[in-house]
């Protein structure tokens, strides 16, 4: 199993770059940042410097989407990323959440998000593509100056279409909660979109993330990490509006998981000015079980308890979003107990 580091870019931005190097001295693979751009700074400028700072970890948005970018300026960014720094770049990308809603707009179609996958990869990986123009006739596009970039692109998703999406275009999938019964679930439903769409169902690198907190304390640890189950729950809402509950009471029948959309029965509004925050004040319909369920807390065996129970339904990456009040701790911890006891081992003689 890969692991995965997911920081805000809160000022400074000298702190994100910190923190990133702290992941890469304690063996994360990824870091990750949000990308919106209004709660919080830019987040390509922050990866420049970042990708400057450190030698190994790959590094991309969590996620990104196809509204508040011009699709080819996104392609362009990862492409002269890459040009600087080898290809350490890797594009999360989903219908648009924070970024959008936080400026009065809607997330994307399906058909917008597919369409800027391809475009995207294609440039973002030195390739010509054909795009439309504003009066809809075809035209091939390239960055002429790009030669040799590699950009793989991982879609985040939850209703049961952007599922189907992911299965057919995307190079990864990423489920944003830690939950196994219903990570299994999605992964069936993404595996079997893309068993049916052709394509290698094992090809399809799969990412789960959820609030990381190692310590003692569980119920600071829950209250540090609550506002998660806030956050998935605007993606909850969304599915349960369009498609309606999900039918039968086995977890398994249905849109989505029962279990899944059952618990935002309470929710009553959200305020995107406490957006992914600790403190945020509209997550008290979020009960303990569902951020026991959502997020990886308590101690480090508690924790290599939850992601080998994930690794084994086949997720290859965890990523950790550590957005709480001992950071440098549970770096600490991953690094020296929970990310040796999840890699394979090997005996130098036999």
């Amino acid at each position: 199993m890969d692991f995965g580091a997911v920081f805000q870019t809160n000022p400074p931005a000298s702190r994100a770059v910190q923190l990133a190097q702290l992941a890469e001295v304690h063996g994360f693979d990824n870091v990750w940042t949000f990308d919106s751009h209004v709660l919080w700074q830019e987040p390509y400028v922050i990866h420049s410097a970042i990708l400057a700072a450190t030698r190994r970890v790959t590094v991309g948005p969590f996620v990104t989407n196809p509204a508040t970018r011009d699709w080819s300026v996104t392609a362009s960014v990862f492409a002269t990323l890459n040009e600087m720094y080898g290809n350490r770049t890797i594009c999360g990308i989903g219908r648009g959440d924070s970024a959008v809603r936080v400026g009065g707009g809607k997330p994307t179609t399906l058909k917008d998000l597919r369409q800027a996958v391809h475009v995207i990869r294609e440039l973002g990986s030195s390739r010509e593509v054909e795009v439309a123009t504003a009066d809809g006739e075809p035209l091939t596009l390239r960055l002429p100056w790009s030669h040799g970039s590699e950009l793989p692109v991982w879609v985040a998703a939850y209703g049961p279409m952007a599922l189907k999406l992911t299965g057919e275009v995307a190079d990864g999938y990423i489920l944003q909660l830690a939950d196994p019964e219903i990570t299994a679930w999605m992964i069936d439903h993404v595996r079997s979109a893309a068993d049916n769409a052709g394509r290698d169902p094992m090809s399809i690198k799969i990412c789960v993330a959820g609030p990381a907190y190692v310590g003692d304390d569980i119920a600071h640890q829950r209250e540090q990490s609550r506002w998660f189950g806030g956050m998935v729950g605007n993606h909850v809402a969304d599915i349960v509006a369009r498609y309606g509950k999900a039918a039968g009471t086995d977890g398994e029948a249905g849109v989505i998981p029962k279990d899944l959309a059952d618990y935002i029965e309470q929710r009553s509004g959200y305020d995107y000015n406490s957006h992914g925050k600790a403190d945020n004040d509209h997550v008290d319909f979020v009960p303990d079980a569902i951020v026991d369920r959502f997020c990886v807390l308590g101690t480090a065996d508690d924790h290599i308890e939850k992601l080998t129970r994930l690794k084994d339904l086949g997720v290859d990456q965890f990523a950790a979003y550590v957005m709480h009040d001992d950071k440098e701790e549970t770096l600490r911890q991953y690094g020296e107990r929970i990310i040796p006891a999840l890699r394979e081992h090997s005996a130098a003689r036999s």
